[in-house]
C-alpha cells in the first residue's frame, strides 16, 4: 500500500447502491480492486438523497425511492496510480459520474503508528 503525503489525486465514482459486478455490490468490487491495485485508500459513502443522469431523486424521506440510494467510492493515491487504475472502473462502470480531483494528503497513518499529541498538548 502506497503511503502518501502531499500531493495526489481522488477518484470519485458516483453510483447506486444497487449497482452491481457479478451480483456482487458494485461498490464494494471497486474498493476490492483498489486494494489489490495497492492504492492508498478507498472509502464508501452512502448518501441520503441525489440524482445523477436520469434526474430520478433517490431520498431516504420516500420509502419507494429509498431502495438505491446514491454511493460515492473515494480512491485516492498519486496521480500515476490513480491513471493506471481507470481502465478498471471504465470496465467496471456503465451508469454513473467518474470524476478526478487534485488533492494535498496531510496525514496518512496506519492503525499500527504511534499518535502524535495535539499541537500544544502533551508538551511540557
Amino acid at each position: 500500500m502506497t503511503r502518501l503525503n502531499g500531493r495526489a489525486l481522488r477518484l470519485t465514482v458516483f453510483i447506486g447502491e444497487n449497482d452491481r459486478w457479478h451480483h456482487k455490490p458494485l461498490y464494494a468490487e471497486i474498493v476490492h480492486r483498489a486494494h489489490a491495485a495497492g492504492m492508498a485508500g478507498a472509502s464508501v459513502f452512502r448518501g441520503i438523497e441525489g440524482f445523477g443522469a436520469s434526474s430520478l431523486v433517490h431520498t431516504t424521506r420516500l420509502l419507494s425511492l429509498s431502495e438505491d440510494l446514491p454511493v460515492a467510492v473515494v480512491v485516492v493515491d498519486t496521480e500515476e496510480s490513480v491513471r493506471a487504475f481507470l481502465p478498471q472502473i471504465e470496465e467496471l462502470v456503465g451508469e454513473g459520474l467518474v470524476t478526478l480531483e487534485d488533492c494535498e494528503v496531510i496525514r496518512n497513518a496506519g492503525r499500527d503508528e504511534e499518535p502524535r499529541a495535539p499541537h500544544g498538548k502533551g508538551e511540557n
